[in-house]
Order: C-alpha cells, then sequence, then structure tokens
C-alpha cells in the first residue's frame, strides 16, 4: 500500500494539479488546498485502480482529474470501515470519516467524462497528525 499521487487545489470542484510531496496540517488538511479546514473531509482518497478502471481508450483518466488529493495503489478504499486510521509515511496518520459524497453540483470531470466516481469510490479524511508526505510514502492500516 502506497501513495502513488498526491494533488491540491486552489478551488474546489475542479481538477486538481499533481506534486510530489505535501504539508499535511493536524486536524486542517493540506497545506494550500481547497478543501482544508475545520471540517470532516480534510483529505481525499482514490485508489488508483479505480481510476485505471475508469479509462478508456479514447479517454486517458490522469492523477487529480477526480479531485482527489491522494491517489494509492493496493488499497480497497470504499470497504474500509469509518473510523479505521491509516499512517501515511512516516509519521501522519489520518482518520477515514466517510466512504463516498453526494455531489451537489456536476464537476469538471463529470463534464468531460459523463461519469464520477468519487461519489462511489472515493473516501474522505481528517488529518490526526500532520507532516510531510511524499510519491512512493507507503500506507500502514493501524490496528485498533
Amino acid at each position: 500500500m502506497r501513495i502513488v499521487s498526491i494533488a491540491v487545489s486552489k478551488k474546489k470542484g475542479t481538477i486538481k494539479k499533481c506534486i510530489q510531496q505535501a504539508e499535511l496540517i493536524e486536524n486542517h488538511g493540506i497545506k494550500d488546498d481547497a478543501h482544508a479546514g475545520d471540517w470532516h473531509r480534510q483529505l481525499s482518497f482514490l485508489a488508483s485502480e479505480s481510476i485505471e478502471k475508469a479509462s478508456s481508450e479514447e479517454f486517458k483518466l490522469n492523477f487529480g482529474d477526480f479531485a482527489e488529493n491522494i491517489a494509492t495503489t493496493g488499497i480497497d478504499w470504499k470497504n474500509q470501515p469509518v473510523g479505521q486510521v491509516f499512517k501515511l509515511g512516516k509519521k501522519v496518520f489520518v482518520k477515514i470519516t466517510q466512504i463516498g459524497k453526494e455531489c451537489h453540483k456536476k464537476c469538471a470531470i463529470y463534464y468531460r467524462t459523463g461519469d464520477c466516481i468519487m461519489p462511489k469510490e472515493g473516501v474522505f479524511a481528517k488529518i490526526l497528525r500532520g507532516g510531510i508526505i511524499k510519491v512512493g510514502d507507503n500506507i500502514e492500516r493501524v490496528d485498533k
């Protein structure tokens, strides 16, 4: 289980730009990301396997297209329980707060592809302990 992409944006509902590392701030989110704040969806995850499955030969999807903050490999996020804690990299801890979401308005990816997997397969978390994460960092499930 590892991080394959980190992405941020200045505005909600837009495609995010990929970066190589990010600072996660405790109880806030990724520094300079539009979704950061004092709420339960400070950070979003999506499996790279889900992004790959949603791609087609005619329409190649990239990391950040679904406005996910972190794309991963080796984790089936939609089947993780709410409340589960994960360690990202060397010292960041996050807790799953929500599986999926309701889209109140159609996002940029919906208009490009006609669908969005984030409402069904995206997972959201709060930052329990902040720090720096990098593409390639390991992810560990923390047993309760």
